[in-house]
């Protein structure tokens, strides 16, 4: 039982040991501990870690470059308040959908140590600081405040703004995060975390589409309405301080970076609350579901699934797979997203009347991502998997299971978006050859999925509602991703070639042979794929279970 109920006296008592570390510190060695201990265990995961490290320092020197030009500039102000307040509402989304991991931040692992509140708040919210992304807000929020800062007055308040813009950023993630674990953690709190997921997908495409019209309306001064009320909004506000204070308006600057502070000071106060509840309050997500299980079990009955898929083990495996994308709140989560986005990004660009059908295959490359990491979903259960595993035939006859359940739901859906794309934009004679490319693509995406399922799996936690990668494998899975990403464009070059070649030679007449190019083409990678992955996956069943299995 977690210590949380006691009294102010007991916390100022417990520090009396002085042999007793500081609790800040501890969690900040565990963090590093982690971390140090995560790269450890492998020289790719090194590797990318510190090619995002170098990233990282790249994107936080061009912002910081990009905000001294625009030092002086009659527009800066509005460019550092809207970006500043756009950088809060991604510190507050974004960790709930991203793949992230830390130990330290977790607050339910935290329930069984007898820790006080205020000494608690204190080291997570330094821990969370700790980090390449605080480290990004962090100069994020320099660059915005030198691009305004002018006089003595805007520097003083350049100097505490900075800090406080930084704090409050990590402190409103680390707020919501807490207080929505238990919704996140819940079978029904997950699936309602979709919805959220597609209203980001759809806020994205319109700021999107906003940017594009920026230049129709007048450019950045048709922004400063919405400066205007952003200014006001923590912690863009202590960014819009600093302005105030280089304009010689002390009262307005001292007001908004109040406001900053005693925003700080509300989320931490709530951050607390939610800790102590999720500490000392039963979890009573799954009351009832015992009741339940009855009524599952009937409706869940094989029926139309089981008669349409293929007897045997590729049957089998097809309906895991298949339940795995309908129940999984993770599995489903990152199936919604992709299918959302895969529909939005080439339906509002052709909308716009800028668009091309071959944004289409912008549905292709998320769709195919789903074949990423397949064993991840199976978690500590892939031994069962692996069991089954002995030559490399029984692994080729998983992995095309596998990919043949998704082809089940992105093939059909590709073609869907791409005769969609092309409806809207009314060029009906390109619908053979946007579709042989994005079924090439959705071939290339599986087959580089197979292989990296293999060689760079990751382990999807199961118990944590925002946390998609196991601690110490973020950096891992993101440069999986992106390295197959990168990879299928390639192996699709002899289809890209073709259709520029149709175009420059004036032979569009046969761009219609693309049709079934694509489709032979796309259907070759996905064999090579399987037959490169399965030798790989039989060699090292050891190695993947024991990356899937650490969430």
């Amino acid at each position: 039982m977690s210590a949380f109920p006691t009294t102010a006296a007991d916390e100022t008592a417990a520090p009396a040991a002085g042999s007793v570390p500081s609790l800040t510190s501890v969690f900040v060695r565990l963090k590093l501990s982690l971390l140090r201990n995560g790269l450890r265990q492998s020289g790719g995961r090194t590797a990318a870690y510190i090619l995002s490290i170098v990233f990282g320092a790249i994107l936080a020197a061009a912002l910081l470059l990009a905000f001294v030009l625009l030092r002086g500039n009659a527009d800066a102000a509005s460019v550092a308040i809207l970006l500043s307040g756009a950088l809060a509402l991604s510190w507050a989304v974004m960790p709930l959908f991203i793949p992230s991991g830390d130990e330290t931040l977790d607050p339910s692992r935290l329930v069984m140590l007898p820790l006080l509140p205020r000494p608690l708040i204190r080291a997570l919210l330094v821990a969370s600081l700790v980090g390449v992304g605080p480290v990004l807000t962090l100069v994020l929020a320099l660059g915005a405040a030198l691009s305004v800062a002018h006089g003595a007055g805007g520097t003083v308040l350049a100097v505490l703004a900075v800090p406080l813009t930084a704090v409050t950023c990590v402190a409103l993630s680390r707020a919501v995060a807490a207080a929505n674990i238990r919704l996140l953690t819940s079978r029904k709190g997950r699936d309602l975390a979709l919805l959220s997921g597609l209203l980001i997908a759809v806020g994205m495409q319109v700021v999107n589409f906003g940017a594009q019209r920026l230049g129709e309306a007048g450019g950045l001064e048709s922004l400063e309405p919405a400066t205007a009320v952003v200014g006001w909004l923590p912690p863009a506000a202590a960014i819009a301080a600093v302005d105030s204070a280089s304009q010689g308006d002390y009262a307005v600057a001292a007001v908004r970076l109040l406001l900053t502070a005693v925003a700080l000071a509300a989320l931490l106060y709530w951050w607390q609350r939610s800790l102590v509840r999720l500490m000392v309050e039963p979890d009573g997500s799954t009351i009832g579901a015992a009741s339940d299980t009855g009524g599952r079990d009937k409706a869940d009955g094989t029926g139309l699934l089981a008669r349409i898929l293929p007897d045997g083990r590729t049957g089998a495996v097809m309906e895991r797979s298949l339940r795995y994308l309908w129940r999984d709140p993770k599995t489903k989560a990152g199936a919604v997203t992709s299918l959302a986005l895969g529909l939005i990004v080439p339906l509002v660009n052709a909308l716009q009347g800028t668009g091309s059908i071959y944004w289409a295959c912008f549905a292709s490359g998320m769709l195919g991502m789903l074949m990423y990491n397949q064993f991840g979903q199976d978690t500590s259960a892939f031994w069962m998997v692996a069991q089954t595993i002995s030559t490399t035939a029984d692994a080729y006859a998983e992995l095309k299971a596998r990919a043949l359940a998704l082809l089940m739901v992105t093939l059909p859906y590709a073609v869907f978006v791409t005769v969609l794309t092309v409806a809207v934009l009314g060029d009906w004679e390109r619908l053979p050859d946007a579709v042989g490319l994005a079924l090439g693509l959705l071939g290339a995406m599986l087959a580089t999925g197979s292989v990296v399922s293999a060689v760079f799996p990751y382990s999807i936690p199961q118990d944590s509602g925002y946390k998609n990668v196991a601690p110490g494998q973020g950096a891992l899975a993101w440069i999986s991703i992106l390295g197959g990403m990168l990879t299928a464009p390639v192996l699709c070059a002899p289809l890209i070639g073709a259709t520029i070649y149709l175009h420059v030679s004036d032979q569009e007449s046969l761009l219609w042979l693309l049709f079934p190019a694509g489709t032979l083409y796309g259907a070759l990678l996905v064999w090579v794929g399987l037959k490169v992955a399965a030798p790989r996956t039989v060699r090292r069943l050891p190695e993947i279970l024991a990356a899937v299995s650490k969430g």
